[in-house]
């Protein structure tokens, strides 16, 4: 499953399911897909997802940690959250209201 989230203020972003879910779950969101948030939660949506990101353990710095077991590498969750980040500072910036829904 893909999900897509949009707003007025940024262009569309999509990301894995299991991705988007547990980064909407750090929003401090039920991780329920469709869904949105009103321009006036975008922000504490957005200072909870940083807090958790921040809390995360830093990626391991050797190369051969940063590979799965198929030796394709593997990109964090921090990394993965940056267009998202990106989205909901935008949408905060533009009061605009934020929603995701299943990509088609």
């Amino acid at each position: 499953m893909l999900v897509t989230f949009s707003s007025p203020a940024y262009g569309d972003i999509t990301m894995f399911g299991d991705v988007a879910i547990r980064l909407l779950k750090m929003m401090g969101h039920s991780g329920t897909v469709p869904s949105a948030l009103y321009a006036e939660d975008v922000q504490p949506a957005l200072v909870s997802l940083e807090a958790a990101l921040e809390q995360l353990p830093e990626p391991k710095a050797s190369m051969k940690d940063e590979e799965d077991d198929n030796g394709a590498p593997t990109v964090s969750l921090s990394h993965r959250a940056m267009p998202l980040l990106e989205l909901l500072r935008a949408a905060v910036k533009g009061e605009s209201n934020v929603m995701w829904d299943h990509n088609k």
